[in-house]
């Protein structure tokens, strides 16, 4: 048999076995792959998403390989749930260079595993090739009724911008990571901030109760950074743009303190940070505070923080003081926008 063929059908049954192991379900190894919906609504439509995690431009310092196989589904399944859609499947193509080892592709997988068990979803097989660098390729999928879908492109004068977290602590992971060679014990003060870039999270809570309730108008996550999704959510819709209060609601204290202390612009640490993986939410006013109780009641979060506003420009009000908000997105690996 063909070394490169052997090998390849030993890390399928690595895979094999640990999702075996972990879910009880079976790896299907086929041409092509199969999923029953079940109980799928017939005017339900196939959700699709698929974003390519590349080892030089996606993973930074410090993150193992275990959280590497965590990060490559969460980055998926955000864009699908902000819009309302339960991810139901994954199929994953990896790939893989030479010099990994088998322990490190074994953390990987079991990071891919637990990230599908704790989401629900299941992982249905993909491919394995060799490549220069490590490559993790998933597809996640559910399936949703488009009527139900929460679009970018449905803004109104005068929503509500909401969002399901505060922002500010990747941009200080990034920074400590990246600019200051830093790492838990030398900046034990910003633990959540360093977590927050390593083992990335997100809440599916809120754009499932808006989509099922139908109260948003548009959603969009800010995994390429605020300033980036609020300019992307414009494109979307001409002639509108938003007015962000710069206060509590939007900031978390650790953004804060980290720019007191080593005087970095605030504003950079909340816009630019990047990969939150945060959703954000335009909701009529008229539906602010129903969709905040139904929110809150089922256990989820929602920060008002600013407002739609006729032009496409985005103004920072703080402290009844407004300025224009220019410079959008974030480049901590080079990474295209």
């Amino acid at each position: 048999m063909n070394k490169d063929l052997r090998i390849g059908n030993l890390l399928i049954k690595l895979i094999e076995d640990l999702i075996l192991k972990k879910t009880g379900k079976v790896l299907l190894r086929d041409d092509s792959f199969f999923f029953n919906p079940k109980s799928r609504n017939v005017d339900d439509k196939l959700v699709l998403n698929s974003d390519m995690l590349v080892f030089t431009t996606d993973i930074p310092p410090l993150m193992n390989f275990y959280q590497t196989g965590k990060k490559s589904v969460i980055m998926n399944i955000s864009d699908l749930i902000v819009k309302g859609v339960e991810p139901r499947g994954m199929i994953i193509s990896l790939g893989l260079p030479k010099e990994l080892k088998k322990e490190e592709f074994i953390d990987i997988i079991n990071g891919i595993i637990d990230c599908s068990v704790k989401f629900n979803l299941r992982y249905i097989g993909g491919d394995i090739n060799e490549t220069k660098e490590l490559i993790i390729n998933p597809t996640v999928f559910g399936f949703k009724n488009p009527s139900d879908i929460i679009f970018r492109n449905g803004l109104h004068l005068d929503d509500i911008l909401v969002v399901n977290n505060k922002f500010g602590l990747t941009g200080v992971g990034f920074d400590i990571l990246l600019n200051r060679n830093g790492d838990l014990e030398s900046f034990p003060d910003y633990r959540r901030s360093i977590m927050s870039v390593l083992e990335p999270n997100i809440s599916g809570n809120e754009a499932l109760i808006l989509s099922e309730k139908k109260l948003a108008t548009s959603s969009i996550d800010s995994s390429d950074g605020l300033s980036k999704s609020l300019h992307d959510l414009i494109l979307s819709n001409p002639n509108l743009g938003f007015e962000i209060a710069f206060n509590d609601n939007l900031i978390d204290q650790e953004a804060l303190k980290y720019s007191q202390e080593y005087n970095i612009p605030l504003v950079n640490l909340v816009f630019n940070g990047g990969e939150e993986f945060i959703h954000l939410f335009t909701i009529a006013e008229r539906n602010f505070s129903k969709a905040k109780k139904e929110i809150q009641t089922r256990g989820g979060k929602l920060f008002r923080v600013g407002k739609v506003i006729s032009g496409e420009y985005i103004y920072i009000l703080e402290e009844n003081k407004r300025s224009e908000l220019k410079a959008y997105g974030f480049e901590h690996f080079s990474k295209p926008a």
